[in-house]
């Protein structure tokens, strides 16, 4: 069974895309069964943004990762995503917890918070480094996770 991980930022479009695929690409690399999507808490605030940070796509294409949706216009998180994540993160804790807690009030205290800036306090060359080295501790966390005995329930 693949378990699911959803990445949040402000519009999707930027950070959490970035996490979303170079997730995918370090799971799959590591064997991980979980698989990564990614919702923004304020999709349309700033209007039609385009579909993908220009800058998500050259940090990508640095890392010869391969883009997996790079169609697809950023989506806002819903009810439904929650209910079926096993891991939700949200990329910046000072901007995230409040509009979670306003949005979806249930589920502010299940959210992993972290704290990597978007564009008004840091540019891409530091805050999508520090993002990929959250990821890849992320991904070895799942990975120990993984290697973890379960113990048994009598």
């Amino acid at each position: 069974m693949v378990r699911k991980v959803f990445f949040l930022c402000s519009a999707n479009y930027y950070r959490s895309r970035f996490a979303e695929q170079l997730f995918n690409h370090l799971a799959r690399a590591a064997g991980l069964a979980w698989r990564a999507e990614s919702r923004g808490l304020l999709v349309g605030f700033w209007g039609d943004v385009g579909p993908i940070s220009s800058f998500t796509l050259d940090a990508l294409q640095e890392r010869a990762i391969p883009l997996d949706d790079h169609h697809r216009h950023p989506q806002a998180l819903t009810v439904a995503d929650l209910l079926q994540a096993d891991l939700v993160v949200a990329v910046k804790e000072s901007e995230h917890r409040e509009l979670i807690a306003a949005q979806f009030p249930d589920w502010s205290e299940r959210v992993e918070y972290w704290d990597v800036d978007d564009l008004d306090c840091a540019g891409p060359e530091q805050a999508l480094p520090y993002l990929e080295d959250r990821v890849r501790a992320l991904i070895a966390r799942l990975q120990g996770e993984a290697d973890t005995p379960q113990a048994d329930v009598a």
